[in-house]
């Protein structure tokens, strides 16, 4: 398998020169006679300084070559491979290589076939797709990516998409198997509803239905089914201050062979405003994001890009067993090519009003070309009831085409 991923990673960047700029491999559209090829290289240097733990330095650079075929009648097929390798630092704890006395940077040396799927566009305004892809809903809060570790979360799985209405997309798909971040894969039996309506002005609505089964009887209690709504939107106050809004609720319970019998509630809330002065855009946010807890057991989100939640340290990654409250706030400034974010974060419980701790989170990115940009990244977590104190430097560079 390794032989393999490096010989199309070889034979993509001899080609690169010669094929036309892509797009993301789930919206790449067939060009030239002969299809088009997709490549994305990402070092990344990670250092993470976690109390009770040696000090992780891990040096990484991911490769990712993808090829999608041209259409015929309707019909097209893409498969992508990925391979990461440590360049320079690797003490660290990738959660495969053994080497638990480092601190956890969750990005094990592996190479692997990350999509290969089938296409169909043989109905007016409806796709089917099969095979090992990349599925996201909305802000990958329950069915992601994980696109932030170097390996990404891809799933075996049908999937459909419909837009049988103005402004309505239904999205379905059912899924036999994840391969998670650390290229391990585990069977699912979870079917996926996804209704999105942008025909009301003041919000775009979601519904959705997430019956997710593990089959593995050691993963049986991570098995959930979730029910939920979501609204977001934006309105202009002045001809350059907006303001903007997001309300989300889910009821979940236990699902097939999970071992808990449990009824638990999520709840997301923000409100936000942006300004576009003079060529600066300023975003400033407060939020609060609620997970119930019912005997303790806790509201989970197990296909989630859950590094994109609960502040980037990673304290979070399981919901604490009394649940959990995050109140956050964040303030963005973008300027041309430049952009910087920070976020604050207060955690506490939701049974029992425990603090858990406090958390800031800084990032900075700069697009130097349309293919190049780099990007630096902090997050310093200080714990008072969960986890341990850590603090986590990033500093990445991407390149694709």
């Amino acid at each position: 398998m390794q032989r393999f991923v490096l010989f199309i990673l070889g034979w993509g960047l001899a080609w690169a020169g010669s094929v036309r700029a892509g797009v993301p491999a789930d919206t790449i559209q067939a060009q030239g006679t002969w299809g088009q090829v997709r490549l994305d290289a990402r070092y990344r240097y990670e250092l993470v300084d976690e109390t009770g733990k040696e000090t992780a330095r891990a040096s990484t650079l991911r490769l990712r070559v993808g090829y999608g075929t041209p259409a015929v009648e309707g019909v097209r097929a893409y498969a992508e491979v990925e391979g990461l390798k440590a360049v320079g630092a690797d003490r660290y704890n990738s959660l495969r290589n053994g080497r638990t006395q480092y601190a956890t940077v969750a990005d094990p040396e592996k190479a692997e076939l990350n999509q290969l799927w089938l296409e169909a566009n043989l109905i007016p305004r409806t796709r089917l797709r099969v095979g090992r892809q990349r599925i996201t809903y909305d802000n990958h809060r329950f069915i992601g990516n994980v696109g932030w570790r170097q390996l990404e979360q891809t799933y075996d799985a049908v999937a459909l998409t419909s837009r049988p209405l103005p402004g309505l997309t239904i999205d379905g798909a059912y899924l036999w198997r994840v391969q998670n971040v650390l290229s391990q894969r585990q069977r699912l039996a979870a079917p996926l509803l996804h209704l999105a309506y942008t025909g009301w002005r003041v919000a775009r609505v979601v519904a959705y239905g997430y019956w997710i089964g593990y089959e593995e009887a050691a993963s049986a209690a991570r098995s959930v089914q979730t029910y939920g709504i979501r609204l977001e939107g934006s309105r202009p106050l002045t001809d350059r201050l907006a303001l903007r809004y997001t309300g989300e609720y889910a009821y979940q319970m236990d699902y097939r062979d999970n071992p808990n019998d449990f009824a638990v509630q999520y709840a997301h809330g923000l409100l936000g405003l942006t300004l576009r002065q003079q060529g600066w855009v300023v975003s400033a946010t407060g939020a609060l994001e609620l997970f119930t807890s019912n005997d303790g057991v806790a509201f989970s989100t197990p296909l989630a890009t859950l590094h994109a939640f609960q502040g980037w340290a990673d304290r979070f990654l399981s919901t604490p067993p009394q649940g959990l409250r995050d109140l956050y706030v964040s303030l963005s400034v973008r300027r041309g090519r430049v952009q910087a974010t920070g976020v604050y974060h207060d955690f506490a419980s939701d049974d029992g009003d425990v603090a858990y701790g406090r958390e800031l989170d800084l990032v900075a990115g700069y697009v130097l070309t349309p293919n190049l940009s780099l990007l630096v990244k902090y997050a310093a977590y200080e714990a008072r009831a969960w986890s341990v104190d850590v603090q986590k430097y990033w500093l990445m560079m991407t390149f694709s085409f």
